[in-house]
């Protein structure tokens, strides 16, 4: 007898390929230290810091200059929008400040967000 997986199942095993691994993306992440800051004590730099991105309206870190497109940009930093974004920031954001080019694999992205989520904004660890 043949088992015949529905295709839902198929696609979670598919996503499965690129779980979001913490460690990963922190990896990934040095690639934005130049520019970002994140954890305890993090401090904007030339872009803001990130603590608490996850599900934050885009442009709302007080104290930092965000671009006019980014502070019209009405974007919240969700899970999608964020995969997008770090994909080509000037696709989605043109006028951004952000000069980085995107990252190039949904792997470094998914973990890269993996990595943001886990920290609440006052920089401390969030419960997973």
């Amino acid at each position: 007898m043949k088992f015949v997986l529905p295709l839902t199942l198929l696609a979670t095993m598919s996503t499965g390929a690129l779980a979001q691994d913490i460690a990963a993306g922190e990896a990934v992440f040095n690639k934005c230290k130049a520019c970002h800051a994140i954890g305890d004590g993090a401090t904007n730099r030339v872009g803001p810091e990130l603590n608490g991105v996850v599900d934050r309206a885009a442009g709302s870190i007080e104290r930092y200059n965000y671009s006019a497109a980014m502070k019209a940009s009405g974007l919240i930093w969700d899970e999608a929008t964020l995969t997008e974004y770090l994909r080509a920031p000037k696709a989605l954001v043109p006028g951004t400040k952000m000069t980085f080019a995107g990252l190039k694999t949904d792997e470094d992205i998914a973990n890269l967000i993996a990595y943001l989520k886990q920290f609440a904004a006052d920089g401390s660890i969030a419960a997973q």
